[in-house]
């Protein structure tokens, strides 16, 4: 029968497959060895026979129609339509058709091969050609060809148009009003789950400056792409995820309207989840009579249509920012992550590093997490910070090989794992996998989402990465003062004024990214949360504070960031060989801070010139900024950008 169907295919039924002009291609009814799903199957097959032979006869009519044309000399007004340009157009159809022909080709020689393969493959191998139009693509298929200029033909597309959005209208209705998804076969422009990635942009627009802190459209997709493995104790329950599905919108509702219907539904549904009050403000009658009146309306509205859909946003926006600023104390929430994810509180973290000194400065081992946060809880209360409330929400991680299997099962649908080498490696310090995990409170969770908690912890790394160093190198100034009174040779003399050096870099390096970036733009984002009562405003400020804070710190830009990377290395390797040598240093001793010097002035004169070369292209002023503190006096210039030497 395999071998009747592909006949069937190619144009040319027989009993078994039957043809008729009105019903096209058909599987014959009296056969009694085919059960009613196979059935089903063959005649999903046979519509796509029934359209290759439509298209066949026609391509065969009208080319036929030319050739007697061109040849006979035969009339247009005997053979009906005819034309070079109905033949081309004939031409491209019979091109388009050869994957189809090459599909059964390719299915007769697999058949052959192996006889036993099922009715299945035959539906699997020619699904990909089966027609594409589905869902919201009629509407803009519909739309396009009621754009013509016979009214006539328009006003009918246009009638066909109308009960088409009664469809849309009642879709929209179910998921802005109440929350719900009504697409059991995938038709609608919002789908569950996340998207699928847009159109790949030109180089110009990764180039291109954001205007969010020198932030390049290449560096913004850098700082995207830092996703987060969910851990179980993290979050409360969050909201399902959803997304656009961008083909199925139709051209003429703008991708910004789209995104206000996403935006809306997605609030609206996490409400119904946790038996809140209404986030409409019980106007769920009044805005569904609005789209029920638009649904009458026999032309599309865009204006119309947008007016309603801000409408319902900003009545969704406010009652959010509400909830959100008022009754959720978002400003706390915020100064609580600056206080501990941004080392706001530099006194906690100071004493919490000088406990936790001994136990990070090896690999981390299965009950490292739990003498860190000992530490940290001691540290708090060395501080006085006695928060009961506070305290139970922070946790101190620490990212390790024995943790694999935990982190694989509670990895969320779709998240990108962090990235590492792999397979995994053992951290070579406890202070290499040190993390912070904040339990954040229904429904802040919608802003401070496991990814953006996991670029905080970015930040939050290299943060506590500078301040350790900083805190080392105050403890060799302590160690110089206490042998000040001795006498000191050549060698002393170059070990401390490399400490010099490297305080002086360090300590410029902490100020500008306390001061310059973190305070800088914490005020800002404070100025713009009092300054609205929309939520997404709120969103996008944070989005935008989140985006300053990785750009200005250079975690973004990799030639900084790296070179920063080396320089803290060299520190911490320094403040070792003089806190392992209090006296004064052996053959070894001095070799080693020999290559040290030579390492730092080779790293710092790279920091310099690339700053510099920025700076006099004027590229990105944060870089100038850094430069300025480290060059105020111009001694970093003057030294030919040079320090250690």
């Amino acid at each position: 029968m395999i071998h009747e169907l592909l006949l069937a295919l190619s144009g040319y039924p027989g009993t078994i497959f039957t043809w008729n002009k009105r019903t096209g291609l058909q599987v014959s009814q009296d056969l009694p060895f085919l059960h009613p799903s196979e059935t089903g199957v063959l005649n999903r097959l046979c519509k796509l026979g029934s359209d290759y032979i439509r298209f066949t006869e026609f391509i065969e009519q009208h080319t036929g129609h030319v050739h007697q044309q061109e040849h006979h000399s035969v009339q247009p007004s005997q053979v009906g339509l005819s034309g070079v340009y109905l033949r081309a157009f004939c031409t491209g159809l019979d091109s388009m058709l050869q994957p189809y022909r090459q599909a059964l080709l390719d299915l007769e020689q697999e058949f052959l091969g192996d006889p036993h393969l099922s009715i299945s493959h035959v539906n699997y191998m020619l699904d990909q050609v089966m027609a594409v139009i589905h869902g919201c693509q009629i509407l803009e298929t519909v739309y396009k060809h009621s754009c013509g200029g016979l009214p006539p033909v328009r006003m009918a597309l246009e009638k066909v148009l109308a009960v088409c959005h009664g469809v849309m209208y009642k879709q929209l209705a179910a998921w802005m009003l109440h929350g719900l998804l009504l697409d059991q076969s995938e038709e609608f422009y919002v789908k569950q789950g996340p998207s699928a990635g847009g159109a790949a942009t030109s180089q110009e627009d990764d180039d291109e400056d954001l205007g969010i802190g020198g932030l390049s459209g290449k560096q913004l997709k850098e700082l995207q792409d830092l996703r987060l493995i969910e851990e179980e104790n993290m979050l409360a329950p969050s909201l399902q995820q959803f997304s656009l599905r961008v083909e199925m919108l139709p051209s003429y509702i703008p991708v910004r309207v789209a995104e206000k219907i996403l935006f809306v539904g997605e609030s609206v549904q996490m409400f119904e989840n946790h038996n809140h009050s209404s986030i409409l403000k019980h106007q769920e009658d009044m805005f569904a009579a609005e789209l029920h009146r638009l649904k009458q309306q026999p032309l599309f509205s865009l204006v119309d249509f947008e007016n309603l859909i801000d409408g319902i946003r900003s009545t969704v926006a406010e009652h959010l920012w509400t909830l959100m600023v008022e009754e959720s104390d978002l400003l706390g929430q915020l100064k609580i992550i600056k206080d501990f994810y941004l080392l706001g509180r530099g006194e906690l973290y100071q004493v919490f590093i000088d406990h936790a000194q001994h136990m990070l400065k090896t690999p981390p081992t299965a009950v490292t997490e739990h003498d860190v946060n000992v530490a940290f809880q001691q540290a708090a209360h060395k501080v006085l910070l006695d928060d009961d409330s506070l305290l139970p929400l922070l946790h101190l991680t620490i990212d390790y090989q024995g943790k694999e299997s935990k982190d694989a099962t509670g990895t969320r649908e779709g998240a990108t794992p962090p990235q590492e080498t792999s397979p995994r490696e053992v951290p070579p310090t406890g202070w290499a996998a040190l993390g912070l995990a904040y339990k954040v409170q229904w429904p802040l969770h919608i802003l401070f989402t496991p990814a953006v908690l996991e670029k905080y912890n970015v930040i939050f790394r290299y943060l506590v990465s500078v301040r350790r160093v900083q805190s080392e190198l105050q403890h060799c100034w302590a160690l110089q003062m206490q042998r000040k009174h001795l006498k000191s040779n050549q060698t002393d003399a170059v070990k401390w004024r490399l400490r010099n050096h490297m305080a002086f870099l360090v300590d410029n390096l902490q100020y500008y990214l306390q001061v310059d970036v973190l305070e800088s733009q914490f005020s800002q984002l404070l100025q713009q949360i009092n300054s609205t009562r929309d939520f997404e405003s709120i969103r996008l400020a944070h989005d935008h504070f989140l985006s300053n804070l990785l750009a200005q710190s250079f975690i973004l830009l990799k030639p900084v960031f790296h070179c920063l990377n080396e320089i803290l290395e060299l520190c911490h390797n320094f403040c070792s060989l003089v806190s392992q040598n209090v006296a004064p240093l052996d053959e070894r001793g001095t070799a080693q801070l020999d290559i040290l010097v030579k390492g730092f002035s080779r790293q710092s004169f790279l920091l310099f010139k690339i700053l510099s070369s920025v700076r006099n292209h004027q590229i990105n002023s944060d870089l100038a900024q850094l430069l300025l503190r480290l060059d105020y006096n111009k001694y970093y210039t003057q030294s030919g950008g040079t320090l250690g030497r």
